[in-house]
């Protein structure tokens, strides 16, 4: 008997709505390890929720959820709260939906501990929470501490060990580590893999990430609106799929995979001798505060250092790469070269100017010229807003339009961003969007403004292989039509392959290593780099 299985599982969102998952049927035994792929909307994570009984009660769903041959929605609920948690373990795409921001860390630990294991005392319950943020790479000095002092990345690790905590049969795992750098995403599913292993515990990795799939799961299955298109081994699908959404997933990872100059016949320019963005030895330390007790008896101040005595400069025309695990400062850098905070010392000379001396007033001025594109599109536009007046809103913020010429302007970016027809996106609202679609819109207004810099925090990393080759090489198209720079941040080393002219590698606040992308990548320097590029999960496949 499998110990957990769905067989010819129908789901749609309302009683009249069409099937978003479609007659699928797969069955997980212990310690296996399968990994779900497709595009955004193909139903991955409707069937992610379905294992956990979290989808609305509006859902219409037919056909059998199934753990060790009893159907799930059989069970009443004090046994559902027991089997979630105990028996299958979640991890969501995105940490917030699961971190309180009223909690710590700790206290996030001890309560789901103690929902299960009441008989455990809290100084018990503390010691095992501890010993499972270790596995994560979470240190014992950030339990007191609340979500929104952590990085992206950060969360995620906690989330993670939330999940572990109660030692489930198996693990549903949503899109884990897309916030996460290469060599935390490895050891993270090193980890779950070993578990696995040890515990028998069987694991669902739902992912958009082909190479990452194929070095941590034995089996692969392909989702494509709402249907298993595929399934099998991972070696038989990667290196002969036989339906063609395979076969395009599979080159649009390889197209990512592969050589910059091999797809954009693109050669090495001389940059020029005056630095768009020049970096000088920039500080951004925070204070760690302790309680009020801590603070009484302790006169040591506590540092992070954010960013620690950075120096480097970005060329006009140049894409500069910026990589690092989660928590080096990367983020920071950004929003400090923005000036959205203030550098503790150091200049960001844009254009031979010093930001750090001007005015809030003054720096609005700039910030026409240095514009951002963010990890994640839906948390960066107004749901009440229509697409057409989100790209719009830069205009009149800046005063670089009246009402007809920024219609106007916004209809040209829909157009140029590839979202036509003009008169169907204008009007909608981003939840009716795609992620894809999202990000275009983001990109359409940070170059509304017509900027000289902009910022790229992780804009692909949400995003499935297809969609991510779109939108990266929409970038490039941009790039040389609007003569624009980009300092692109990612934890993604292909992307940064595939992208980037030059890349500097970040870790603890500092820059540990910077050059050209095929210099860094043949012969890098840094042991961290090393390690870096050690991590990075590759597809050794030949194209078909």
């Amino acid at each position: 008997m499998a110990l957990f299985s769905l067989e010819n599982l129908k789901i749609s969102y309302s009683q009249n709505a069409n099937w978003a998952v479609n007659d699928v049927s797969f069955s997980l035994n212990p310690g296996d390890r399968l990994g779900l792929v497709g595009e955004s909307g193909c139903g991955k994570s409707t069937i992610g929720k379905a294992a956990m009984r979290l989808l609305s009660p509006q859902c219409r769903i037919e056909g059998l959820i199934t753990y060790q041959g009893q159907s799930i929605y059989a069970l009443n609920p004090s046994e559902m709260r027991q089997f979630r948690g105990e028996v299958i373990g979640l991890i969501f795409q995105d940490p917030m939906t699961r971190l309180d921001p009223l909690m710590t860390i700790g206290e996030h630990c001890i309560e789901t501990l103690l929902a299960h294991q009441p008989k455990l005392s809290r100084q018990e319950a503390k010691q095992k929470a501890l010993e499972t943020l270790a596995a994560v790479r979470i240190p014992e000095t950030r339990w007191s501490q609340y979500p929104h002092e952590f990085s992206g990345g950060m969360r995620q690790r906690v989330a993670i060990a939330l999940a572990l905590l109660l030692n489930p049969k198996m693990i549903v795992a949503d899109e884990p580590t897309t916030s996460l750098d290469v060599t935390v995403s490895a050891e993270i599913l090193q980890e779950l893999s070993r578990l696995c292993q040890e515990r028998d515990m069987a694991l669902l990795l739902i992912s958009h990430d082909l190479a990452m799939v194929g070095e941590y799961c034995d089996r692969l299955a392909v989702m494509y609106q709402g249907k298993m298109v595929e399934t099998g081994t991972i070696k038989s699908l990667l290196e002969n799929p036989q339906h063609e959404y395979t076969k395009t997933l599979l080159n649009s990872a390889l197209h990512i995979h592969s050589n910059k100059e091999e797809k954009t016949g693109e050669t090495k320019v001389k940059l020029p001798e005056k630095p768009l963005l020049k970096i000088e030895n920039l500080r951004q330390y925070y204070t760690l505060e302790g309680n009020f007790i801590e603070q009484f008896f302790s006169k040591e101040t506590k540092l992070i250092k954010a960013v620690d005595d950075l120096n480097f400069e970005l060329y006009p025309g140049e894409i500069l790469g910026l990589v690092g695990e989660s928590g080096c400062g990367k983020s920071t850098l950004s929003r400090t070269i923005l000036q959205l905070i203030k550098p503790t010392a150091g200049k960001v000379e844009f254009e031979g100017t010093d930001l750090s001396q001007l005015s809030v007033a003054e720096m609005r001025t700039f910030r026409r010229s240095m514009q951002m594109i963010f990890q994640d599109p839906h948390a960066c536009l107004n749901p009440l807003m229509r697409i057409g007046e989100s790209i719009a809103d830069p205009l009149f913020i800046h005063g670089l339009a009246n009402s007809k010429e920024a219609k106007l302007k916004v209809e040209q970016m829909l157009t140029r961003v590839g979202l036509t027809p003009v008169d169907d996106y204008y009007y909608r609202y981003p939840k009716q969007l795609s992620g894809g679609q999202q990000q275009r819109v983001a990109i359409a207004r940070a170059l509304i403004t017509q900027p000289k810099l902009i910022i790229c925090d992780e804009p692909v990393s949400m995003l499935d292989a297809t969609v991510q080759t779109q939108v990266l090489e929409l970038m490039l198209e941009l790039k040389a039509e609007f003569n624009l720079t980009y300092l692109f941040i990612t934890h993604d080393l292909w992307v940064a392959k595939f992208l980037c002219d030059r890349i500097a590698v970040m870790s603890g606040g500092k820059i540990v290593e910077i050059g050209e992308t095929e210099t860094i990548f043949k012969t890098p320097q840094h042991p961290y780099t090393q390690k870096l590029l050690g991590a990075a999960p590759l597809l050794n496949i030949v194209s078909q």
